[in-house]
Parts: C-alpha cells; sequence; structure tokens
C-alpha cells in the first residue's frame, strides 16, 4: 500500500488544478469589468475639471488591408473654470497632427484661439494644448483634432483579426463586386476592445467614466464589409470604388470606455422570433457562414434574458437594437461590451444564459448607469455577477452551474481570507476578491432582507440616474431606504454599516454556537476566522462585523425561513433563546446565506453527526447545508478551533452520500489533512480511511455509467479515479499501464502524446523504473515542433508523482548536477515547485541538497533566484519535529554560506515549528479515531498496490 496520499493529493491540487473540488473559472469566467486592469486607475490622477466635454463628432477610417486608421475629432466643450489649459488622454501610440489642430469659441465670431503650445506628457497619456490668453467661464468651446495610429493584433483600443471558412463565399452584403471575397477563404476584421480606458488609444478624449455625453460617429468601410457600432445606421455616402461611408444616429450619453463598433464580412443569423412579439432592443446575432448553425439558439436565450432582467430592473434599455456578434479568433478573456453592441468569443457565446445574462447586466448597469471611478469597479461587478446567477436560476435552475454556485467561489474566499497574508499581498488578486465577497454580501441581503426588498431596492437604485453615474454607497442608500420602507431593518440601521463591516477588511468572521441544553439557549460569539498560522493577525481583537444569525432546529426544519432571529451588530456576543431540547440540534447559518462558517459545541455536532447517517433523514437538510457543515467541521479543526474526532465524525455520512455538491470540498479537505500528516505513521490509516470512502463511490459510478449522463457524475467520477490511482487502485493502475504501453511500443514516439494525461501520473508513481525513464527521455527530446505546454506536462509529473526517491534523484542529478542543457532555468524552478507537493518530493529534494551542498553551491553561484527557490522547497514543508531537527542541522552546520536565502531558511524553521505544535497537538487525535474507525470497518487492501 502507498504511503504518500499526498501525491494523490498534490495531482488533484497541482496537476488538475481544482481548489476546493473545482476551479471556480471552470463554471464562472471573470468577466467585462477587468478589475487587475481596472485597480491601477484607481489612484490615476484626474484630468482637471475647469473643461467639460459637451459631445464628440468622430469620424474614423479603419484601413484593412494596411493595418491603420486615421480620423478627425471634434470635441464640443464648456469652460467651467477659468483655464489656460486644455489636458486631453491620448496614448503614446496615438499620433495627434499638432499643426491640424483648432480650437474654437463656438458662440462667437472670432477666428480659432491662439495655441502657445501643445505638449505630450512625459511616462503619462496626456495631450496637453496651452492658449495666450484664459478660456471663459461659461463659454463654450470646440476642439478639433486629426489623428491616426496602427492597428495591431491582440491589442486594446482598435484590433485586428483574421478568420477562415470554406471556399464559395460568405462575404458581406457587396461581396459579390469582389471577385477576392468569393475566391479567398481567409476574411479579415477590425473591432474596437476599449474596457477600461483605451478610448484615448483611438482618439484624443476625455477617457475617464464619469464623462458621459453624446457620440456623432461615421466610420469609413469596404464596400465587402459592413459596420456594426453602438447604434443604427443612419446613412451610407460614397467615397470611391472600393470604400463607402457609414453614418450613425447619434447615440446616447455615454462613457468612451462603452464606444464600439465591428468592421467585418460577418452574416446576420436569421431570426426565429415570433414576429408578434415587440421586445425592445431588438436582438440581432452575427456569425460567420460556418457558424450559423452553432448559434442559431442564441438569439432566442438572449431574449429570455433581457425579459428576465426587464422585469427584474422594471425598466425596459433605452436601446433600438442590440447586436451580439460570435467573433471568430477572438482572443480576449472577456467579451467586448460595449453598448449595444456585445463581442464574444465564439466559444462563449454557445454555453448556457450566465454569460449571457452577465454581459447584458452591464448594458443597464455599467453603461447606461455607470461607475463614477474605477474605486466602484468592484461594486458593478458584484452585483453584474449576482444577478446574472440569479436571472441564469430562473431560467433554468442555473444547469450550467452544476449547483456549483455559489458554493466554489464561497469555499475559494473562506481559504483566501483565513490566511495570514490574503491574496499574497497581490493587489488585482485583493480586487477580485473582494468583488467576490461583495457578491456573497449582496446574496446574503438578499436573503435577509428578503428578494422583494432586496429588488426593490436595486430599482429604486437605477431610477432617475438615467445616463449618469453610481457610487457603491447610492446603492446601499437605495436598499436602506426600501429596507426602511419594507420595515425589514429598523430605522436605526443601515444597509451601509451592515456592508461596509464587511467589505471593509480583508477578512471574514467565524462564529461560535456555545448551547446550554438545560436552559435551552445559546451563547453566540464571533471573530476573526484563521486557519493559516500562527494566530497572529495585528488587531483581530477589534475587528467585528455585521451578522445575521438565521436558525433551523432539529423540531421545525423550515429551510425556507431565511430571516434572522437576531443581529450581532458588530457586537462580541449575543444570546439565542427557545432553542429545541437538548436531544435535537440547531444549524445556524443554513445555505451559507452569509459567508461566514459557523462552529459547534461538541454535542450539537455529534447530534448532526448521527442525523446525517441517517439514510430517512439525511435528506431533509439540503445539499448546500449539507455541504456546509462538513466544509466547516474540517477546516475548523485543520485551524485548531474544532478537536479531529469531532471533524472525523462528520465524515462518515460520505459513505453514503453520493450528491456532487457535498463531495466536491472533500477531495481538497483530504488534501489539506493529508500534507499535513504526510511524514507521520499516521498517514497510512488516513490513506486507508479514504480509500474506504472512495471506493464504493468510484465503483458505484463506474457501475452506473452511460454515454448521455449530467456532467457531474463525469467530473466526480474523474475525481474520484484520479485520488484513487494516486492511492495505487489497481484496476486503474492497470488500465494506465496498459495505455502507457502503446505509446512506449510506437514506432515514433517523440512525435506525439498518445496516452491520456490521466494515466501518465499513476504510471510515473506505480509504475516501473523503465516506465518512468521513458517519460524522461520523452521530455529530453521533446520536438521543437510540438506544443510546448505537453512537455511541461510530462515534466510536472515527473517530478511530483513518483513516491521513490531514486526516481526523483535521477531527475535532480541530470537537471542540477550534470546541468543538462535540455533543461532551462523555468524547468528546474517548476520542478523545485512540484517536488513541494509530496513528503516523497522535498524530503529527497532535502536530502539532495544536504548530500551535495558544495556542487550545488557551484551550480546556482550566479542563479540566485534557483538556490533561493531550491532552499524554500527542499525546508519548507516539513511539519514534525524530526523535520525541523533536520533542517535545523542543516543550518547550523552550513550556517553563514545560504547567502540570498538565509531569510528563507530562518522563515523555514519558524514555521516548521508552528507546524510541528499543530501535529504535536492533533495527530494523536486523529490517529485514535482512525484506529477505531479501521478496526470496526473492513478495508479492501486487496484492491491497491503496495
Amino acid at each position: 500500500m502507498g504511503r504518500h496520499v499526498l501525491s494523490l493529493l498534490m495531482g488533484a491540487v497541482s496537476l488538475m488544478l481544482l481548489p476546493y473540488g473545482y476551479s471556480w473559472t471552470e463554471y464562472r469566467i471573470r468577466r467585462s469589468i477587468d478589475l487587475s486592469a481596472a485597480n491601477p486607475l484607481i489612484s490615476d490622477a484626474k484630468l482637471p475639471t475647469d473643461l467639460v466635454p459637451s459631445g464628440y463628432s468622430l469620424h474614423l477610417h479603419p484601413v484593412l488591408d494596411r493595418a491603420v486608421f486615421t480620423g478627425r475629432v471634434n470635441i464640443t466643450l464648456v469652460c467651467a473654470k477659468a483655464t489656460n489649459q486644455l489636458a486631453l488622454h491620448a496614448h503614446h501610440d496615438l499620433t495627434v497632427d499638432e499643426l491640424d489642430l483648432t480650437v474654437l469659441r463656438t458662440d462667437s465670431a472670432d477666428g480659432p484661439l491662439k495655441i502657445r503650445r501643445v505638449d505630450r506628457v512625459p511616462k503619462k497619456p496626456l495631450l496637453v494644448v496651452y492658449f495666450h490668453d484664459a478660456l471663459v467661464v461659461g463659454a463654450s468651446y470646440e476642439v478639433r483634432l486629426a489623428f491616426g495610429g496602427n492597428i495591431w493584433e491582440n491589442v486594446e483600443g482598435i484590433f485586428a483579426g483574421k478568420y477562415k471558412q470554406q471556399l464559395g463565399g460568405g462575404g458581406g452584403p457587396e461581396a459579390a463586386e469582389s471577385e477576392a471575397a468569393v475566391e479567398a477563404d481567409e476574411h479579415a476584421y477590425v473591432g474596437t476592445y476599449f474596457r477600461p480606458h483605451h478610448a484615448r488609444r483611438v482618439f484624443p478624449c476625455f477617457d475617464e467614466p464619469a464623462y458621459k455625453v453624446p457620440f456623432n460617429v461615421s466610420i469609413v468601410r469596404p464596400r465587402t464589409h459592413h459596420v456594426l457600432f453602438n447604434t443604427e445606421l443612419a446613412r451610407t455616402e460614397p467615397l470611391d470604388a472600393r470604400h463607402v461611408i457609414d453614418v450613425f444616429r447619434q447615440t446616447p450619453p455615454m462613457s468612451t470606455f462603452t464606444f464600439g463598433f465591428l468592421v467585418s464580412d460577418l452574416l446576420q443569423v436569421p431570426s426565429m422570433a415570433d414576429e408578434r412579439d415587440d421586445l425592445k432592443p431588438t436582438v440581432r446575432v452575427w456569425a460567420r457562414r460556418d457558424f450559423q448553425k452553432n448559434v442559431a439558439d442564441v438569439e432566442q436565450r438572449v431574449r429570455v434574458a433581457l425579459k428576465k432582467l426587464q422585469e427584474y430592473w422594471g425598466v425596459a434599455l433605452p436601446l433600438a437594437k442590440l447586436d451580439v456578434v460570435a467573433l471568430p479568433g477572438f482572443s480576449y478573456v472577456k467579451p467586448a461590451d460595449n453598448w449595444g453592441l456585445i463581442v464574444f468569443k465564439e466559444s462563449e457565446v454557445t454555453r448556457g444564459y450566465y454569460n449571457l445574462a452577465q454581459e447584458l447586466v452591464y448594458q443597464w448597469l455599467g453603461s447606461w448607469i455607470t461607475p463614477h471611478w474605477w474605486s466602484d469597479a468592484h461594486v458593478n461587478k458584484a452585483i453584474a455577477g449576482f444577478l446574472s446567477a440569479d436571472t441564469a436560476t430562473k431560467i433554468d435552475g442555473g444547469d450550467e452551474f452544476e449547483g456549483k454556485y455559489p458554493m466554489t467561489i464561497l469555499y475559494s474566499i473562506y481559504y483566501e481570507f483565513s490566511k495570514r497574508y490574503p491574496h499574497s499581498r497581490i493587489t488585482a488578486m485583493k480586487q477580485e476578491t473582494t468583488c467576490s465577497k461583495t457578491e456573497l454580501v449582496l446574496r446574503m441581503l438578499n436573503y435577509t432582507l428578503g428578494e422583494g426588498t432586496f429588488r426593490r431596492g436595486l430599482q429604486r437604485f437605477i431610477q432617475h440616474r438615467e445616463y449618469r453615474t453610481f457610487d457603491g454607497d447610492d446603492v446601499w442608500e437605495a436598499l436602506t431606504k426600501q429596507a426602511h420602507l419594507d420595515q425589514r431593518l429598523c430605522e436605526s440601521v443601515t444597509v451601509n454599516e451592515v456592508v461596509n463591516s464587511w467589505i471593509t477588511k480583508d477578512r471574514i468572521p467565524m462564529v461560535r454556537v456555545v448551547r446550554s441544553y438545560a436552559n435551552r439557549t445559546a451563547t453566540v460569539t464571533q471573530r476573526l476566522y484563521l486557519r493559516e498560522r500562527p494566530h497572529d493577525v495585528p488587531e483581530q481583537d477589534k475587528m467585528l462585523w455585521w451578522i445575521p444569525i438565521v436558525v433551523v432546529a432539529q423540531d421545525r426544519l423550515d429551510f425556507r425561513n431565511v430571516s434572522a432571529a437576531k443581529w450581532m451588530r458588530q457586537v462580541r456576543e449575543v444570546q439565542l433563546e427557545e432553542l429545541p431540547g437538548p436531544d435535537e440540534f440547531i444549524i445556524v447559518n443554513p445555505e451559507e446565506i452569509g459567508p461566514f462558517p459557523v462552529n459547534y459545541d461538541e454535542r450539537n455536532w455529534n447530534l448532526l453527526a448521527t442525523f446525517l447517517q441517517r439514510e430517512e433523514s439525511r435528506t431533509l437538510i439540503p445539499v448546500y447545508t449539507r455541504a456546509k457543515l462538513l466544509h466547516d467541521a474540517w477546516n475548523l479543526a485543520y485551524a485548531g478551533d474544532l478537536s479531529f474526532g469531532t471533524a472525523f465524525n462528520m465524515t462518515l455520512f460520505m459513505r453514503y452520500e453520493r450528491n456532487h455538491l457535498v463531495w466536491n470540498p472533500v477531495f481538497t479537505l483530504i488534501d489539506h489533512i493529508g500534507r499535513h500528516i504526510d511524514m507521520s505513521a499516521v498517514h497510512k490509516k488516513f490513506e486507508m480511511y479514504v480509500r474506504t470512502l472512495l471506493t464504493p463511490l468510484y465503483e458505484e459510478l463506474v457501475g452506473a455509467q452511460q454515454e448521455s449522463e449530467e456532467m457531474w457524475r463525469a467530473n466526480l467520477r474523474s475525481l474520484a479515479k484520479n485520488f484513487l490511482c494516486r492511492a495505487g487502485y489497481k484496476p486503474c493502475i492497470e488500465e494506465a499501464q496498459r495505455a502507457f504501453k502503446k505509446w512506449m511500443d510506437s514506432p515514433d514516439p517523440d512525435a506525439g502524446n498518445p496516452v491520456a494525461n490521466q494515466y501518465i501520473c499513476p504510471v510515473f508513481k506505480w509504475g516501473t523504473r523503465e516506465e518512468w525513464e521513458f517519460g524522461l527521455q520523452r521530455v529530453i527530446n521533446f520536438p521543437e515542433a510540438r506544443v510546448k505546454s505537453e512537455r511541461t506536462y510530462l515534466l510536472k509529473t515527473l517530478a511530483g508523482c513518483p513516491s521513490q526517491p531514486f526516481k526523483i534523484d535521477r531527475l535532480l542529478n541530470i537537471m542540477v548536477l550534470e546541468d543538462n542543457g535540455n533543461f532551462t532555468d523555468n524547468d528546474i524552478s517548476l520542478i523545485f515547485k512540484m517536488l513541494s507537493g509530496g513528503s516523497s518530493g522535498y524530503s529527497t529534494l532535502f536530502n539532495f541538497l544536504k548530500h551535495n551542498w558544495d556542487a550545488i553551491k557551484i551550480r546556482f553561484k550566479d542563479r540566485e533566484s534557483l538556490w533561493d527557490n531550491m532552499i524554500n522547497s527542499a525546508t519548507g514543508l516539513f511539519t514534525t519535529q524530526e523535520g525541523y531537527d533536520m533542517v535545523s542541522q542543516l543550518y547550523v552546520q552550513h550556517q553563514g554560506e545560504f547567502g540570498t536565502a538565509e531569510h528563507i531558511i530562518e522563515k523555514s524553521l519558524k514555521n516548521i515549528k508552528e507546524e510541528t505544535k499543530w501535529s504535536d497537538d492533533n495527530l494523536p487525535v486523529i490517529e485514535a479515531w482512525l484506529d477505531q474507525f479501521l478496526a470496526s470497518n473492513g478495508v479492501a487492501d486487496q484492491k491497491f498496490l503496495g
């Protein structure tokens, strides 16, 4: 039997990339307002407010075959404050003809203003025009500029692309005039991607969201193409034999980042809408000829989502038309969601309702009503995320989520905010997690205020704000007024207070419920939730939240009642009364109404564990709540807030549980515990317990496998199989070796890899030296022409999967001591990272470092990054006293020789000491529970290797 379940664990986390069961991007792609791009703009210096734009007249001429564009813009302005200068955004890549620059006063017959000079500000995307005389307050002016630039592929601003389709036409409205359009299979297009601040790459402008003004736009196009724009086409004017000018209807007031167009020869997908359905705006879908069948239902899905959102907002979009484009070769992660024109990747537009709904929400909240500044982008995005999930759920039950919303992001939030240093101090990650937490807080308010009050509050928020901007407080104030009106909050409480207690902290609380069974009461306390040790976060005792305490009792299992029995109003402790008798449990925060874990006294936990093990009663507790109870128990134990004996009791019902939502977090929970006990004698017993849980689940899923089955079944079976394979499950290993042998027997093994990725790790872990060596040679001889990611995967598995030290030693000797030229420094860093995934890896790396110290020092003399990575991976993962002694001895033996890694090994020693304390406290408890369980439950060892 394999000693190191960590190979299995590492495989799930490092190779499968499945934090908490599935990565959140797998079911929910974070879209539109790109927080990582918007965050740096929060501290950006704003343009002076002396001059305020009132409108743009813009003429653009993109030249497709030369990949350049030219244009002219007239900007009308009002002088709000006396000034002698005008500042506009203009990217350094944008050429502005300073000789062809005129400024006129529109209410005067005088000639152009006298310009003293024009500056392009170094290191800032600004164009500043200085005048001889000050401009007059209240007067109107017009700035006229000519400009030009290059069109690049996959660059913000104006981008170019191409696609191929079968020969035989498929061009635009006048394709017949172009023989080339009929014969060529390559088609070109040009489009825009302006979010969050890329309009300045195309024309000089006031490129800030608060400036919302109308645009009058004309665009030159080839006669073989057409132009989609924010508004409808007004007229077309001839230009020359090959080109025409499309003139569009004036836009409503809008921010520059919602401006967008697409010049292409895509075809409109025939409408399947009922002519009697007068839904506004009119929806049009565009795609290449060969893709029309794939998007035949998109218009109908957009219309369904639009109706739902119009019902929610209580107001229709003020647009005459909405164009939805499936753009081939579109490479951006996020759609280009311009007002009235949404451009998707082809692969994204064919999915369920969530993606469509999210982009439609941005038409209301983002385009029509806009955040005043980038600091409120996360609120905008959080509302969009919540409403999109809500819309998708109301339409078809959220089938595309497979029930994972909101659990996947919730578990990730729990994990991230319980670290000593959330986000690893990476600002972009902080913006994303803050946005996700805000979305969960909105979900909490939707429950606790009531869905009707919450919806009416958002409707109140957008009323009278058409074509204007907002900040976060505007949202919370509207919800507060509605909650007071509906008597869902007392007059002394505001939603602002509740929300700010959550989103202003990079933390979440943990609620502890200790019952007094004789008195039928409970004391509820809150404090900071921390999993990562040591628990020495500054000022944690001062952190308090507004927390709704929703209670479900065993004697009245009504999970529809989501009203808070009590609110913890940023106080440390409250009391609950009138609880059930001493033999009945309570559940606080059912269905994860609020984003916080809950701990109970041991008796309540055990009442829950017993109830869940009974088939007739388990399903009386909904799936989300069963998942929460399991997830909270294990994580609280890991954090040191709950006995592992109690936590393991809460896993006993998993022998009978078959719902994938309850199982999803289990794999990562196994990972976390497995990592911690990897080097201890308890590990083998833990692995045996994991096998008893997973083997019947997997075999049942295999027995019930069908060709047409729900995706969640396939995913759950795949997860269970991967874990069991890495734990030595014989049927899986034999299947993997049969598949791998076909590769070994192929006449040209370097031509390609015919083995599915799922088979490689089990073979490298459990297979022969010959099989592992074969994989190593495939990396060494990897052809340049093949996809590099295949080599990377092989390299990861060669290092991360084996439990035998001789395989890892062989790899380290070749890469480090022999300095084999087939391996780059990036390869070596990757190997060090993979070896840190399990004790067989990092302990072998440690011994390799210990026995080859002098030679390694010479190899890494001028490669400090590699040296630091090696010391970190070789010394930082031990969790026992034995490991501490080993690392400490190395530190003393080579005192003063660590160079740049001196602080790394010192930190390692500090962390190991903390982890050793955890092991001393918890391993005896875990072992005692496992001994008792294994003594009374048979384990099918004959099905496993080793």
